[in-house]
C-alpha cells in the first residue's frame, strides 16, 4: 500500500480515506484481511497510535471488523461497501462545485468540459497502462 501524508487533515483520517480509495477501486475486498496495526503503522512510516485511531475509526463506520485474536477484515456488508464509492464521488463532486461556482458557467457547458476532459483523461490512463 501507498501513502502520502499531507498537512490539510489528520494523519488517521487519511489513512481511512487511503482504505476508502482502495476499497472504491476494488484493491481491498469484501473480506480481506488487512495489514495489523503495527505492520501498517510500519508500511506507512507513521505512528502506531495513529494507525490504532485509523482503525477504531474504520470499525466505527463498519468500513473493517475485528474479532478478538483475528486480523481485520474488510467488510462484507454491500451497503456499506457501495456507500464508500458514492460517499467518495460525492465528495469530489462538492469539492468541484464549491470551487467553479464562482465562475458562474452554465450547467450545459460546464457538463460538456467535464465530460470532454474525462473522456481524454481516461484514454489517455488507458494508454498508458499498456
Amino acid at each position: 500500500m501507498e501513502f502520502n501524508v499531507n498537512n490539510r487533515e489528520p494523519v488517521y483520517l487519511q489513512v481511512v480515506r487511503n482504505f476508502k480509495q482502495k476499497i472504491a477501486k476494488g484493491l481491498l475486498e469484501a473480506g480481506q484481511e488487512i495489514p495489523s496495526r503495527r505492520e501498517l503503522a510500519v508500511q506507512f512510516n507513521i505512528n502506531p497510535n495513529t494507525v490504532q485511531k485509523a482503525y477504531k475509526e474504520m470499525e466505527e463506520q463498519g468500513l473493517i471488523t475485528t474479532e478478538r485474536n483475528f486480523p481485520s477484515k474488510v467488510t462484507t456488508d454491500s451497503n456499506i461497501l457501495n456507500g464508500v464509492r458514492n460517499e467518495l464521488i460525492m465528495e469530489a463532486v462538492n469539492e468541484f462545485v464549491d470551487s467553479i461556482k464562482v465562475i458562474n458557467v452554465p450547467v450545459n457547458e460546464l457538463l460538456e468540459m467535464v465530460k470532454q476532459n474525462y473522456e481524454k483523461k481516461i484514454s489517455k490512463s488507458k494508454g498508458e497502462q499498456k
